[in-house]
Order: structure tokens, then C-alpha cells, then sequence
């Protein structure tokens, strides 16, 4: 059986579809191609090492998490995971593409699992009622963190174990599982000596690049995804782009181009899926893009503030909010869109409108032909308005299509990375804002950082209105 590929067009990247001087021409992509070529030599070399142990994730055993998985899924009727970030967005992502849009509204003989709730943001309006809607004694609460010092996850771990103590004594802990480092780190100390079930986060997996570690494919797997198939379309991918000619390997075309976009001014990389089962690829492809590139020092130590800043848009939502700025705004965006050839259900548009001609036109067409129609038209828009954008289609959303996305833009964010010459895989303005969030609470070891904070300017009490 021929299997099912993820395509990538970047024909409207290019000066021959958008104009010359608005497009990539073929000499500066042949003058790009060596540059590309040794970031794919890059990433061959360190793939596994430091900070890359995501590459290796789709070759994983997965039998502990399955095991883990059905043991849960037998025994609680919710499934409530706390984490944030990394932690969040993945699990929100594949559950949103692969599971019923309204999973749990589902009744339970109709749903594949648990209900499930990601509490990702410490608001406590939504913490306080998250309690109205489940049973703490029938739920099983996954605490996600690899240092275990995140200040909202285990704010929520906090309370959720009094809760559980409380109400359930001594079997608190058979309904907290900790996904976390082997050895380092808070977390694990606090499993060990509450012994709560544990699942590894690998060292050299960031947050960012976890999603086919246990930090996703628990969720996944407790909620009837087939794991198995997510990972063997990664691993379909990973072969897909094992080369370092730009047009044999489709994850260094769409860096190249990117990059090419970047040099070109484009500061801003819009992704707008054409099918609501993709909506939060790209809150998970925000994080992505945004924290490995942008970075204010290269390799070398030179101050580059390289990136570019990720936008979300949803087709067609967005078409009637955002398209007017993306199609005569400022020339500084590239729009990727992501689209499906086979929707999973068909929806055909009936009669009831002969009479008004400008309503009657939809009669006899589907759900399915307009929103594809309204994918072309947007893409067709924007290229002759000049706008570089460029089209990723699945065949279909399934576990083995969504496993070949997260694989290919990951390898997409490494090779552009290397190609800026940056640290791909760290993110020190995110450690600043947390170091001062420590300090203002009073955490131990941070009088340097709350002195400077007492230090900083005081607020001019003018421009407060």
C-alpha cells in the first residue's frame, strides 16, 4: 500500500508566481544550497547528541506508555494534565487533530477514553473550576515538568495532591503520575518519596521538541490515539528528509525558503490551517519557531536578533479578520497554509434558495468544496498581491500524517536554525522572566535578582491613567 505523504508547495515563495524583487529567485536559491546542505550535514551529525534526542524519538519502545495507558483508562473516568508550554500545547494539538472536536461532550460509550482537560495557565478562576466539572477521586492528574522548579506546574501540583490528600488519605498518590527527568530535578525527588507512578522525559529532549516523548504520548495514548502510528509517520518523515539536496528533502526546501524570506525582511510567519482539526498546530508551531530562533547572540557571540515572530490564523475564520492586513498590509509576512486533500466527514450544502441567486450558487456543492475553494482563493489573493506564502497538504489527518508533520517541522526549525548560525535548542529570554518571577516570590538563592528588581526604575505615575 502506497503511504500516505505530506506535500510541500513553495511555488508561491518563488519570483516566478509573486514578481520579481517580491519573490526567492533560482539564483539565490542555488546560492543558498550549499548553506542548507551543511545545516543537513549539521543536524546528520548531532542528531541524538546534546540537546537533539528529539530526533531519535520515533524509534522509541513504547510499551510501558501503552501499558501505563490502558491501566488508566480502565480505572478513571477523567484525565487532567498540568503542565505548560512544551508540557501543553503538543498533547492540545494532537488531541484537537485526532480525536473527536468534542470529545468531551461525547457520552462515555461513544468517547476512546477519559475525559481530558489540559490546565496549562495558572489564571485561578480556571483552576478553581476545573474542580466543577471533575471528581478528584476518579481522576487521574498527569504533573508535567523535566526540572520540576516550573512555578506553574507545581503551583497546580500543590494543590492538587492537598486535594487528593484530603479526600483520599493514603491513595493520593495512586492518582498523580509524574512525567519528569530520570534523576534530576524536584519532581522526581517529590515521586520518590511520595512514590508516584513516573514516566522519563530524556535529557536531551527540550520542552519544545517532547511532544513524541511520554510528555505527549501518554495523553495521546490514554486517550485512544494510536501512538504507534504517530510515530511511525515521524519516522516516515525523518527518512523523507535524510538527504542535502533542497529539492529530494522537503523539510530543507521549506528551511531554505524560510530563511531566504527572513534575509528578505519577512519578519512575521503566519500559519493558517484550512481545517479546524489542525487549529492548534499552530499554537505547537508557535513555540517552536519562536523560541528556537529567536535569539539575540549567534554561535559566535556576534548580537544578530535573529527570528521571525509566529502568527496564528485559522482559514476561513481569519479570512474575514486577518487577510486584508496579510494581502495590502506591510510586505513583511509569510503565510503557510495548511491544508487537506480528504476531510474525514462530508457535508453537502442542500437547496432552499432558488429564488436568491447570490445564495442559490452554494446549492449542490459541499462544505468540502467551499472551504477548499476558500483555501485557493485566499493563497491566489495573496500571490497577486505580491505575498510570498506557501501550501503544506496532508492527504488526511490521521496519527501517521500528524506524526510526519511534528517530525518535519521540527527538522524544518534545526536546519534554519543552523543556517543562522544560533542556538536552536536554548531559550534564555524565557529563563529571565522566570528567574524574576522567582525572585518576587521570595524562592531561595535569588537575593541578587530581587535586589535588582527593588533597584529598577519606578513607574511614572503620569502615564497611568
Amino acid at each position: 500500500m502506497k503511504k500516505e505523504t505530506l506535500r510541500l508547495d513553495v511555488n508561491n515563495m518563488m519570483d516566478a508566481m509573486i514578481g520579481a524583487g517580491y519573490g526567492i529567485s533560482a539564483d539565490q536559491l542555488n546560492a543558498v544550497a550549499p548553506l542548507a546542505a551543511q545545516a543537513a550535514e549539521d543536524f546528520r551529525r548531532n542528531r541524538g547528541t546534546g540537546m537533539m534526542g528529539w530526533s531519535e524519538l520515533p524509534y522509541q519502545d513504547v510499551s510501558e506508555i501503552l501499558e501505563l495507558a490502558k491501566q488508566i483508562r480502565a480505572r478513571f473516568r477523567y484525565f487532567v494534565l498540568l503542565g505548560i508550554g512544551g508540557s501543553a500545547l503538543g498533547p492540545i494539538a494532537i488531541q484537537q487533530a485526532l480525536n473527536h472536536m468534542r470529545y468531551n461532550e461525547l457520552p462515555d460509550e461513544k468517547r476512546n477514553g477519559p475525559k481530558f482537560y489540559v490546565e496549562d495557565n495558572v489564571d485561578p478562576e480556571r483552576m478553581k473550576q476545573l474542580f466543577d466539572v471533575i471528581d478528584p477521586a476518579q481522576t487521574c492528574f498527569n504533573v508535567i515538568t523535566k526540572s520540576g522548579s516550573t512555578s506553574e506546574t507545581m503551583s497546580q501540583y500543590l494543590i492538587v495532591n492537598k486535594l487528593l490528600t484530603e479526600r483520599l488519605g493514603d491513595r493520593a498518590a495512586e492518582h498523580i503520575v509524574a512525567t519528569t527527568d530520570r534523576e534530576k530535578g524536584n519532581l522526581i525527588r517529590l515521586a520518590r518519596r511520595e512514590g508516584y507512578r513516573t514516566l522519563v522525559i530524556p535529557a536531551s529532549v527540550g520542552g519544545r521538541f517532547s511532544e513524541l516523548s511520554p510528555v505527549g504520548l501518554l495523553a495521546a495514548a490514554v486517550c485512544g490515539i494510536d501512538i504507534r502510528q504517530l510515530l511511525a509517520g515521524a519516522a516516515y518523515m525523518d527518512e523523507l528528509c535524510a538527504g542535502n539536496d533542497l529539492f529530494a528533502n522537503p523539510a530543507l526546501m521549506a528551511a531554505a525558503t524560510q530563511y531566504l524570506a527572513m534575509k528578505n525582511g519577512k519578519t512575521i510567519s503566519v500559519m493558517m490551517p484550512y481545517a479546524d482539526s489542525l487549529k492548534y498546530m499552530s499554537d505547537w508551531y508557535a513555540q517552536l519557531w519562536g523560541e528556537s530562533l529567536g535569539k539575540r547572540y549567534a554561535l559566535d557571540g556576534s548580537v544578530v536578533n535573529a527570528g521571525q515572530t509566529p502568527v496564528k490564523a485559522l482559514g476561513v475564520t481569519d479570512q474575514h479578520s486577518q487577510v486584508q492586513l496579510y494581502t495590502e498590509g506591510p510586505f513583511d509576512k509569510v503565510v503557510t497554509f495548511l491544508g487537506v486533500d480528504e476531510y474525514r466527514e462530508h457535508v453537502d450544502i442542500p437547496d432552499g434558495a432558488a429564488e436568491i441567486p447570490a445564495v442559490n450558487f452554494l446549492c449542490g456543492h459541499s462544505l468540502n468544496e467551499l472551504i477548499k475553494a476558500e483555501q485557493f482563493a485566499t493563497a491566489y489573493a495573496l500571490t497577486s498581491a505580491h505575498r510570498m506564502n506557501c501550501t503544506i497538504t496532508l492527504p488526511s489527518v490521521n496519527a501517521f500524517t500528524i506524526g510526519q508533520l511534528l517530525q518535519f517541522f521540527e527538522i524544518q526549525t534545526a536546519y534554519v536554525g543552523s543556517m543562522l548560525g544560533i542556538n536552536t535548542f536554548d531559550q534564555p529570554g524565557v529563563e529571565a522572566g522566570k528567574n524574576a518571577t522567582y525572585a518576587l516570590l521570595g524562592r531561595p538563592g535569588y537575593d541578587e535578582k530581587r535586589a535588582e528588581l527593588a533597584a529598577a526604575p519606578k513607574p511614572d505615575e503620569r502615564f497611568i491613567l
